[in-house]
């Protein structure tokens, strides 16, 4: 298979194997007016197997969707056909509507115009907790 290099845009790269459709999902790719490949299950000499998402267009991503997902991302911006930045992704410490609360109790449910806000309370195990109600954020890959 042979997927062309693109002139400019993002590549996120390094995506464990199966967290591609989810980061794709999540970051509202569909909604871009430009070519977007998703790659899944490609051999890695590093990971074994990893996805990539390559996107022909220099629309802005939320890294700390990515983060979220997968902390072991690396995104790299091209331009001109070369690569120009590589950026090494991190778990954010807060993340601001990008997943919601699935507890029926949480004020975010009868309130709708609050934000759905959740905040890294165990680094090591990757837990989100809502700061309204403390539940335990699902990761749905």
């Amino acid at each position: 298979m042979k997927i062309d290099a693109i002139q400019n845009g993002i590549v996120i790269d390094h995506i464990t194997a199966g967290r591609g459709m989810r980061l794709y999902e999540l970051l509202h790719l569909d909604d871009l007016d430009c070519s977007v490949a998703i790659i899944k299950n490609v051999s890695s000499k590093k990971m074994g197997r990893k996805d990539i998402i390559k996107i022909d267009s220099s629309a802005h991503i939320n890294m700390d969707v990515i983060g979220f997902v997968d902390p072991q991302a690396t995104v790299n911006i091209i331009r001109d056909g070369a690569l120009r930045r590589k950026r090494c992704i991190e778990m954010p410490q807060e993340l601001t509507d990008v997943i919601r609360c699935m507890n029926p109790r949480c004020i975010t449910t009868t309130e709708q115009e609050l934000p759905h806000v959740f905040r890294l309370t165990d680094p090591e195990n990757k837990i989100y907790r809502c700061i309204y109600c403390e539940t335990k954020a699902e990761r749905k890959y």
